[in-house]
C-alpha cells in the first residue's frame, strides 16, 4: 500500500469532515486546481517519463502556484529521489506522486490534525487574540469564528481591540449583532489594551467559554505595533494568567507570496501559534497553504473558502489535499 493509501485509509476516517464542509472546499480549490493541473498538462504533453525536463517544469508550476521556493525545492528534491530510486516513472504517475509527496510534507506539520470548531476543557475562558494587517479578512474570520464556535455549544464574547479605526469597531459590531454574541467596546483612540482588560474581566463573570480579541491590523513593518501587542498579552494575563491561549494570525491567501512575507514579520515579532488562510475561493494561489505550513512549521488551524457563515473551516490537511487532486 502506497504511503498516501496509508495516511489516507487510517486518519482520514477520524479527521473526515462533514460531506456539506467537504463540498465547499472542493469548490473552494476550484481555481487553484484548474490553474495547477492546466500548467502541469502543458508541462508534460508528449513526454513518457518524468525526466529533468519535466521536474524543471514542475519546479516553475509549483513556484508560480505560490507554494514558495524553499518548498517547491524540497518536493522537487523528494520527487527525484523516487525517480533515481524506482529508475523510471511514467508522466500519468506523476499526479499521484505529487499527491503523496505534498501530503507526507502537510503530515509533518502539526496544522489540520482537528475536523470540528473544539476548545481545550481546561482552559476557560479560552482566549483568542487575533492579528493580521488591515484588509486581510481578520474582522470576518472574527466573525465567522464566533460563529462557528457558538453553533458548536460554546458560550463567546468579542472585545473590540482595534481601537484605530473607527470602522473597525462598527464592523465587529454588525458582526456580534449578526451572530448573537455579547461584543465589549470602548471609544475609538482608547488603550486596546483596556479593551482586552475589560473583556476578560466581562467572559469571566458571564463564565463565558471563548474570548475573541480583535487587534490593530497597522502595516506589519510598525514597531509601536507589536510593542501594543505584547503590552496586551501582558495586560490580560492579569485577569487569566495564561492568556492568550492562542495568538491566530490571519492571512489573505490570495496576496500569494505578500502572506509569506506577514507570516515572516509577524511571527518574528510576536508569538504566533496558529494560522488562518482566508479568501481562497477567490483565487488560484490556494498552494500558499502548502508552503506557509511547511514553512514556518505554524498549525494553520482555519481556511476561508466562501463568504458564507459556514465557510470557515478547521483546516484539514487531508480533505484538503484531496480536494486539490481531486
Amino acid at each position: 500500500m502506497s504511503f498516501f493509501k496509508k495516511i489516507f485509509s487510517s486518519e482520514k476516517k477520524e479527521t473526515a469532515i462533514t460531506e456539506q464542509a467537504k463540498e465547499t472546499l472542493d469548490k473552494g480549490l476550484e481555481k487553484t486546481k484548474t490553474s495547477f493541473f492546466s500548467k502541469l498538462t502543458k508541462a508534460i504533453a508528449g513526454k513518457s517519463k518524468v525526466d529533468d525536463e519535466v521536474l524543471d517544469n514542475l519546479e516553475e508550476i509549483l513556484v508560480s502556484s505560490d507554494v514558495g521556493v524553499a518548498t517547491t525545492l524540497k518536493i522537487i528534491k523528494r520527487i527525484e529521489e523516487r525517480v533515481s530510486t524506482d529508475k523510471y516513472l511514467g508522466t500519468e504517475e506523476l499526479n499521484l506522486i505529487l499527491r503523496e509527496e505534498i501530503s507526507g510534507l502537510l503530515s509533518e506539520t502539526k496544522s489540520g490534525e482537528e475536523s470540528e470548531f473544539t476548545i481545550p476543557e481546561d482552559k476557560k475562558p479560552y482566549v483568542i487574540m487575533v492579528v493580521g494587517v488591515n484588509g486581510v479578512g481578520k474582522t470576518t474570520t472574527i466573525g465567522k469564528l464566533a460563529y462557528q464556535f457558538k453553533k458548536a455549544g460554546y458560550s463567546v464574547v468579542l472585545g473590540a481591540g482595534d481601537t484605530f479605526r473607527a470602522a473597525a469597531i462598527d464592523q465587529l459590531q454588525i458582526w456580534a449583532d449578526r451572530v448573537g454574541v455579547p461584543i465589549v467596546k470602548q471609544q475609538m483612540g482608547s488603550d486596546p489594551a483596556s479593551v482586552a482588560f475589560d473583556t476578560l474581566q466581562s467572559a469571566v463573570s458571564q463564565n463565558a467559554d471563548v474570548v475573541i480579541i480583535d487587534t490593530a491590523g497597522r502595516l506589519h513593518n510598525k514597531v509601536g505595533l507589536m510593542s501594543e501587542l505584547s503590552k496586551v498579552k501582558r495586560v490580560m494575563q492579569k485577569v487569566t494568567h495564561d492568556a492568550p491561549h492562542d495568538v491566530l494570525l490571519v492571512l489573505d491567501g490570495s496576496t500569494g507570496q505578500n502572506a509569506f512575507e506577514q507570516a515572516k514579520q509577524f511571527t518574528a515579532a510576536t508569538e504566533v501559534s496558529c494560522l488562518a488562510v482566508t479568501k481562497l475561493d477567490g483565487t488560484a494561489k490556494g498552494g500558499v497553504v502548502i508552503g506557509i505550513s511547511d514553512q514556518f512549521q505554524i498549525p494553520v488551524k482555519y481556511i476561508g473558502v466562501g463568504e458564507g457563515l459556514e465557510d470557515l473551516q478547521v483546516f484539514n490537511k487531508y480533505e484538503f489535499v484531496d480536494s486539490f487532486f481531486k
